[in-house]
């Protein structure tokens, strides 16, 4: 149904919508500028971890029978989410070029899309608003279940009645309302979420390939604190040692646009204190930051664990590979190898399933 509608929709806005070509080189928008090669950075980074950060993607994972399965599932919501958003960013461009949006208005810039339906016929209108409507429904859906299965699991290990969980998070949808009716800006909310799993995803991701097999949840946890703590340092040579303003970038609070080299670490000597609102640094930050404080609590970690192997006397196995839990268990291996018993307690010993240190 939504794809229909997003069909109609698209003829619709092709069909009524009148573009005035002169508005098109006066907008500037299909010229390269700076803030364009930014945002190609820093919106497939926050949105990609950002999706990482939810439990719903997460479940769908966790429901999918092969590997198969989910690359199937994966590639065909990618696609479908890449041509739905492609689909809303050119409606931004043709609003300003058919005269609905002003060019220049920033403060308008974000409802860019509702602009361009107020010059459509009713009929478009409300096909817009079910599918808008429908889209939120299915996302807010996606959350609840995500919430509900996160806390049974998770939080009560399934001892706890499912009612009662989902009666809990019924309670908890009424202050998020009322947050979201209150909030003097929701986008700041989003740009902080994508903000913290930039700095938590990368060091997650690492921890589910094989090939880090030597990574531990210490690493984990001190890069994904460590990426936040960079986007604070970030901010203090950025700010040229302004900790108020520093702190203040941690929530964004100077929003995402502008049109100068912050994001990639140019300290803005030229440019005032209010006048200067790229908060897009962050986002380089964040990520990288994250993972150098990973690595480098690694290797910290690991001599660690190996002057202790030295001092008393037993063995390294910091960096020995994990059992797979089939060969784990009694008799799996071959009966007639000689010492197979205790090859067997060794890989138990040194299997690190679970190991946080």
């Amino acid at each position: 149904m939504v794809l229909g509608l997003i069909v109609l929709g698209i003829i619709a806005v092709g069909v009524e919508t009148d573009i005035d070509r002169s508005l098109i080189d006066r907008s500037g928008y299909l010229n390269a500028s700076l803030l364009g090669w930014q945002l190609i950075y820093i919106l497939p980074v926050a949105v990609l971890t950002n999706d990482f950060f939810l439990s719903g993607f997460w479940m769908r994972t966790f429901a999918a029978k092969t590997d198969k399965d989910l690359w199937i599932g994966v590639s065909l919501a990618s696609v479908g989410v890449l041509i739905i958003l492609t689909l809303l960013g050119v409606a931004g461009l043709l609003a300003a070029w058919s005269g609905a949006y002003t060019i220049g208005d920033q403060e308008n810039g974000s409802v860019a899309f509702f602009l361009l339906l107020e010059k459509l016929p009713a009929w478009v209108v409300g096909v817009t608003l079910i599918m808008t409507v429908s889209l939120s429904t299915a996302a807010f859906d996606s959350f609840q279940s995500a919430m509900i299965s996160t806390g049974s699991n998770d939080l009560f290990r399934n001892k706890l009645n499912i009612w009662v969980i989902r009666a809990c998070v019924i309670a908890l949808i009424i202050p998020v309302v009322v947050v979201a009716l209150h909030s003097p800006d929701i986008l700041r909310i989003f740009l902080i979420s994508d903000l913290v799993s930039a700095a938590v995803v990368p060091c997650l991701v690492i921890g589910l390939s094989e090939r880090f097999y030597w990574y531990r949840g210490f690493d984990f946890v001190v890069g994904g604190l460590g990426g936040i703590f960079t986007i604070f340092l970030f901010g203090l040579v950025y700010y040229d040692g302004n900790a108020t303003m520093a702190s203040k970038l941690l929530l964004l609070e100077g929003g995402l646009y502008g049109n100068d080299w912050s994001a990639f670490g140019q300290s803005p000597k030229a440019v005032s204190f209010d006048s200067a609102n790229t908060q897009a640094g962050a986002f380089v930050a964040a990520p990288f930051g994250g993972l150098l404080w990973a690595f480098g609590a690694c290797g910290l970690r690991i001599a660690f664990l190996w002057v202790m192997a030295k001092v008393q006397g037993h063995r390294f196995d910091a960096l020995d590979r994990p059992v797979p839990s089939q060969l784990a268990q009694p008799g799996a291996l071959d009966s007639h190898d000689h010492g197979s018993e205790a090859v067997l307690e060794q890989t138990v010993e040194t299997s690190h399933k679970g190991r946080f240190f």
